[in-house]
């Protein structure tokens, strides 16, 4: 390939398409130490409607950017009608943006899918969203030395400056925290506050005997958690049972932990395996052998990492009890997680203005250790026509 070879941009159309779309950051991070290749099997389900039921309420379209023959960038544009039935914004989205180090390149890309928001009447894009803000979200701009955890985000680091070259600014930072289980403190607030609620606080395993009520439990709590948070987009039902089949998959009922005050379920919590531990070096392949190790990984040697990417607290114990209650479900996931090795868990992702949530983990000796950011920009009226 030539550094001097005209840039082309195409739609993915077809599963060749896809493939090579899913497996071209893999291309682009082969010299990263820190990359690590998603299963190929696991992104094709989620890029494809018939697996995704987020789908079932978005468009979308992907492109892939050429040098003569070889792939050298990739990016999605998304029209969520959820997110615009919540927000009433016009507000689109770009995602799995990732490129080879130039500004041609990240131009083209932006604004092809820059063009395809605004001829469907989008006037403000925000991302990388890849796909929904229940997804991976935002673009890594600091912490690139370390591989990221499952199910988040890695970029170059040239890709920030590159984005912010075509006009995007910063929307909202996102933060990943560390936190060291050899290290874990109680803080003292938290028993004075347990000290001071009236009510009986009991804290227990999901039952996967009931597992469809309990899913629902955990859906109405985490919609209502967060539900005035930035950017809050709630799961459908669809969505939150596709979720539960992974999650019932890979996990055991004890790193699921639900929180009730009076026997009323009040706030969960969800431990997920650093499966990147797992799968680092499987180059997004599962077959014909990858199998075996992963499930032996998972079940006989758990990862020594772990992700929290789910946690939540009804609305109305957030000013009283939610601290306290917050707590008491992380430090019954912690003891799961230490009893199977676990030495560091990541918390993320936390936004930046949740300054309640950031010192409920700061308070147990977490730290933040990467940044993803999102950004935005508006378009003009006339870029549909440009």
């Amino acid at each position: 390939m030539s550094d001097n070879a005209p840039l082309r941009i195409t739609p993915v159309d077809g599963k060749a398409d896809l493939i090579t779309f899913i497996t071209l950051p893999s291309r682009l991070f082969d010299r990263d130490p820190a990359w690590v290749a998603p299963l190929t099997l696991e992104r094709r389900l989620h890029l494809t409607p018939k697996t995704n039921p987020w789908f079932e309420h978005a468009d979308f379209q992907a492109w892939i950017a050429w040098r003569g023959d070889t792939p050298v960038g990739r990016i999605s544009a998304q029209v969520d009608h959820l997110s615009l039935e919540t927000h009433q914004d016009a507000t689109g989205f770009f995602g799995m943006l990732d490129a080879e180090d130039s500004q041609e390149t990240f131009t083209a890309l932006l604004g092809t899918a820059e063009q395809w928001l605004s001829e469907r009447g989008i006037q403000r894009v925000r991302g990388p969203f890849s796909l929904s803000i229940n997804d991976e979200v935002g673009l890594l701009i600091d912490g690139f030395d370390t591989p990221p955890m499952f199910m988040m985000g890695h970029s170059a680091p040239y890709s920030g400056h590159a984005v912010e070259a075509n006009g995007y600014d910063k929307a909202m930072d996102l933060l990943a925290y560390i936190v060291d289980t050899r290290e874990f403190k109680t803080p003292r607030v938290v028993e004075w506050l347990l000290g001071k609620a009236t009510g009986e606080i009991t804290v227990r395993p999901m039952n996967f005997k009931k597992f469809d009520e309990e899913l629902v439990t955990v859906r109405e709590i985490f919609n209502d958690a967060w539900s005035d948070n930035w950017g809050f987009v709630p799961f459908t039902d669809e969505e939150f049972n596709d979720l539960g089949k992974t999650l019932k998959m890979l996990l055991s009922p004890d790193l699921i932990q639900i929180v009730e005050v009076d026997g009323e379920a009040a706030a969960f919590i969800v431990a997920l395996p650093n499966l990147n531990e797992v799968i680092k070096g499987f180059d997004g392949r599962l077959l014909p052998f990858k199998w075996a190790k992963l499930l032996w990984k998972l079940k006989v040697k758990f990862p020594t990492t772990a992700r929290v990417p789910l946690m939540g607290v009804r609305k109305k114990f957030h000013n009283t009890l939610g601290p306290a209650l917050s707590f008491r479900a992380i430090e019954a996931v912690k003891k799961q997680l230490v009893d199977r090795g676990v030495r560091h868990i990541e918390m993320s992702w936390i936004l930046e203005t949740n300054k309640g949530v950031r010192a409920i983990i700061e308070s147990i000796g977490g730290e933040v250790y990467k940044t993803y950011r999102v950004y935005e920009k508006h378009l003009s009226a006339n870029s549909a026509d440009a």
